[in-house]
């Protein structure tokens, strides 16, 4: 899902051993960065304890969910076309974020981070159901088949580390090296998430990552796992992790990831085909002032063998993306966010319809108190294919609307 161009923040957290982030082993772009809080950490055992508590409104046009046969009579019901906020109008406790952590800059430590909520189900790896020992991923192109049981739990992170001088090691199971955002609403400054996050690249991994810093600039990183979004890998291959964050200046930073792998070409399910699935992730960021940053998203996948499951029968099916945002802080209490983005499906495989989707999104934040922020959002989506059904269920369009509501407490 994606060709290189730029890299982000995620670069914060590269350029220093992985004993970062309670929610993303990169951090997320400032100021999306993917620590929970600011205030001190409550201390348990002698761990870092901290958390969040994440309430939202979404406000859809239409039914929040893909017309896969945009070409065809009537419609079809596909998949969501949002990753968390699918609901239409609805309220959700959407996230609680729960971290326990200890990762001294030498020696052993660890890391447990469970999300509670209606998005736990989204994010679920591949056998963590407990009807059918698959996940609950939705996004079209890895979703489970099989029906799972939703639990509103998961262990979205938990790792064992070492670290040592410049080098860190992690094994278990930790979020991936690649976008601009993150699963920790904390982590970012948009109330819903991008198209890219959602659908051109993995949520979380299970193997091994060593990062080294090689300078106080420079930051290499590699791994094996198993797979996107695998906790029990559904095949006998495993998937390289590699990335690389540069920072020569506090004002600009580039990382740059990629991984490279077999994978079931129907997502996550334990038969079925197989092919060799590329993805190429980037993010850039400039932090022209104190209180102005922008951040640049490139995304490149492919996935051979697809042609069973592609909208258009190709079989090298291929995505790519680009997200752009304008975050600027206007004082202690106010801030704004602006995020454009383009995604090209052309096959298929990632939405299930072959098409070139737009977004535009502006949030507005607020911190009456040191510890909750309010949110208030709206967004326009448009696709080049009646892409999006509408709220009758009946009919179909090329755009959707929203409006966003979120309260985030952290502690």
């Amino acid at each position: 899902m994606r060709k290189l161009l730029l890299a982000s923040a995620v670069s914060a957290a590269f350029s220093m051993p992985l004993t970062v982030s309670a929610q993303t082993a990169p951090a997320a772009p400032p100021p999306a960065s993917d620590k929970p809080a600011e205030t001190p950490p409550i201390s348990i055992w002698g761990m870092d304890f901290t958390g969040y508590v994440d309430v939202g409104y979404t406000g859809l046009s239409g039914r929040g969910a893909f017309n896969t046969t945009p070409n065809g009579p009537g419609v079809t019901v596909g998949g969501p076309n949002r990753v968390f906020d699918y609901k239409r109008n609805s309220l959700d406790l959407h996230q609680v974020g729960l971290t326990l952590a200890s990762q001294p800059k030498e020696g052993l430590g660890g890391l447990v981070n469970v999300t509670l909520g209606t998005d736990a189900d989204v994010i679920a790896a591949y056998a963590t159901g407990p009807s059918n020992g698959n996940g609950c991923n939705l996004a079209t192109g890895q979703a489970n088949t099989g029906g799972c049981k939703k639990t509103g739990y998961d262990i979205t992170q938990a790792f064992v580390q070492y670290a040592t001088g410049p080098a860190t090691i992690i094994g278990g199971k930790y979020v991936t090296l690649a976008g601009a955002e993150v699963i920790n609403s904390t982590g970012n400054t948009n109330f819903s998430r991008s198209i890219l996050f959602g659908f051109a690249i993995p949520f979380t991994h299970t193997g091994l990552r060593a990062s080294y810093a090689a300078s106080d600039t420079l930051t290499l990183i590699g791994g094996v796992n198993n797979g996107w979004d695998d906790l029990k890998d559904t095949n006998s291959a495993k998937t390289v992790e590699l990335g690389v964050s540069f920072t020569p200046a506090k004002e600009v930073s580039l990382a740059v990831q990629g991984y490279f792998g077999r994978e079931r070409v129907g997502g996550l399910v334990n038969t079925g085909p197989e092919g060799t699935r590329n993805l190429i992730d980037a993010v850039a960021t400039f932090n022209a002032t104190d209180k102005l940053t922008f951040i640049l998203n490139y995304d490149y996948g492919t996935q051979a063998n697809a042609t069973a499951v592609t909208a258009n029968g190709a079989d090298n099916a291929k995505w790519q993306g680009l997200a752009g945002y304008a975050n600027y802080q206007i004082n202690d209490q106010w801030r704004v966010s602006l995020r454009g983005e383009y995604f090209d499906d052309r096959d298929g495989y990632r939405t299930a319809v072959a098409q070139k989707w737009k977004e535009a999104t502006l949030t507005v934040g607020y911190t009456p108190i040191k510890n909750l922020e309010l949110r208030g959002e709206i967004r326009g989506d448009r696709s080049n294919v009646p892409a999006f059904i509408d709220s009758n269920s009946v009919t179909a369009s090329n755009n959707q609307r929203s409006v966003g509501l979120q309260a985030i407490y952290k502690f």
